[in-house]
């Protein structure tokens, strides 16, 4: 087996591999996981400072004291709109690999970050309108794209057999990126230092970040966009119903990342440096965890570990109920942060499970080998994005729950019984669907459909 070409495609400029197979375990030996390790490393790079610059705004809110004439109600629903952003780019983002290229849209996906960077420096004053900073908090949304398009072309970089790791990997090193940006804000706050100082700091960043993908990372020449792949996708009730289950597992990721910090100021009243001391516990231990899920998934199955994950994540709902209806801070955020773990186990592993489920549909309709890897990742790359997508509305949600609750109770716990009763019909759905044992189905059911039942249960 060759080394991969990196010759240009014919009319098309940059850095292409021509062919590219690592479900080959000679190719992938030789040169295949070299190649995608480099570009994992990255992808991961830039994914981390578009978590980064996503989720500013949750830090922002913390400096934003009374002279900014904002309610607790206002701050949520700021925070909401950014990840309402973030959800929807995703998934135009997906389609863009295929178009431009992985690096090509790496580069360009980190280098489009200076605009909502300079844009928040600019206005980041008292006396700004609410208006204006929404408008320029949907700017930050654009950094929730790079996601999707980094998840779109790492899977195509790794065998089936190692997607579990790798995902987990990208997606945690850049989940990471939230816990990293509240981290350097407490610094900041420690040292009286404002927003803007926060911003200069990331503005070089995002431009070094643009330069390293150019340098460093590959196209893959064979990755287009297949509209054909997408309708499938789209069609497909495997799509949807995995989006229901990455809402509860990242939209909690990514709206707790936005809100704890606020709950914590307006139910507890801490200070913003009080608050800043604890909110990047929870994100950074949830990003840390999220390989280990995938890990877990690729050996246990991710039905299995998504399923008792949900189960964790319920009690853990369940105590910071109790917690907040008792006012007890130490038990209330003790709860939160280990809710924040079970949301990047639960991230690892229900990334794993779409690929895998969409293999287990190609070796039922008979496929073998190189065929069934291929439109395994033909569906499973096309329905990321949706997946992607959806699951980040999730953080909409949360934000909204909790700006309706502290209006009608002045407390979070209503959104809190809320989400436990959501996390319940989660579990509810990945037992039914991928770990209901094919005897409970009628005994008329016909082999060819009872296979993909059990095939499920790895996934």
């Amino acid at each position: 087996m060759t080394a991969p070409s990196t010759a240009p495609a014919p009319s098309r400029g940059g850095r292409w591999i021509q062919e590219w197979d690592p479900e080959d375990e000679t190719f992938w030996k030789e040169t295949g996981e070299k190649v995608a390790r480099r570009n994992l490393l990255f992808s991961v790079l830039s994914e981390h400072i578009g978590f980064s610059i996503w989720t500013m705004w949750s830090v922002m809110v913390l400096f934003m004291g009374p002279e900014y004439g904002l309610t607790p109600a206002d701050k949520f629903m700021l925070t909401s709109m950014v990840t309402l952003v973030g959800a929807v780019v995703r998934v135009p983002y997906t389609f863009a690999v295929a178009i431009f290229g992985g690096r090509n849209w790496t580069i360009v996906s980190a280098s489009l970050l200076l605009v909502p960077s300079v844009a928040a420096f600019a206005v980041m004053k008292p006396g700004t309108s609410f208006n204006t900073f929404l408008l320029v908090g949907l700017l930050a949304g654009i950094g929730g794209g790079n996601f999707a398009s980094s998840m779109t072309n790492i899977n195509a970089f790794f065998p089936l057999r190692k997607k579990g790791w790798a995902l987990g990997l990208n997606a945690g090193g850049g989940n990471i990126g939230v816990p990293v940006i509240q981290l350097v804000a407490l610094a900041i706050i420690g040292a009286s230092g404002g927003p803007r100082v926060l911003l200069g700091i990331y503005i070089p960043l995002i431009i070094v970040a643009a330069v390293l993908a150019a340098v460093y990372m590959d196209n893959i020449a064979s990755v287009k966009n297949d509209t054909g792949a997408a309708k499938d996708a789209a069609k497909d009730a495997h799509t949807w119903i995995m989006s229901f289950l990455y809402v509860g597992t990242f939209g909690s990721f990514i709206g707790y990342s936005f809100a704890f910090g606020q709950v914590l100021q307006n139910q507890f009243g801490r200070t913003p440096l009080q608050a800043a001391y604890v909110t990047f516990i929870g994100p950074l231990l949830g990003s840390l965890i999220r390989p280990v899920g995938g890990w877990l998934a690729d050996r246990y199955g991710g039905a299995r570990i998504t399923l008792w994950n949900f189960v964790a994540m319920a009690g853990a709902t369940g105590v910071i109920v109790v917690a907040s209806t008792q006012k007890s801070l130490p038990l209330f955020t003790i709860a939160f942060i280990a809710l924040f773990v079970l949301t990047g186990l639960g991230n690892g592993s229900t990334y794993k499970m779409i690929p895998g489920i969409f293999q287990a549909k190609a070796v039922a309709k008979g496929l073998e080998g190189e065929e069934a890897a291929s439109y395994g990742r033909r569906l499973s790359g096309a329905s990321m994005g949706l997946i992607g997508a959806v699951g980040a509305l999730g953080g909409v949600g949360i934000n909204l729950a909790f700006r309706q609750s502290f209006l009608s109770y002045g407390s979070g716990t209503g959104a809190f019984v809320a989400f436990l009763a959501f996390y319940a019909v989660c579990f509810l759905v990945t037992w039914a669907v991928y770990l209901r044992s094919p005897a409970t189905q009628p005994r008329t059911t016909a082999a060819a459909e009872a296979k993909p039942q059990l095939s499920y249960v790895e996934v």
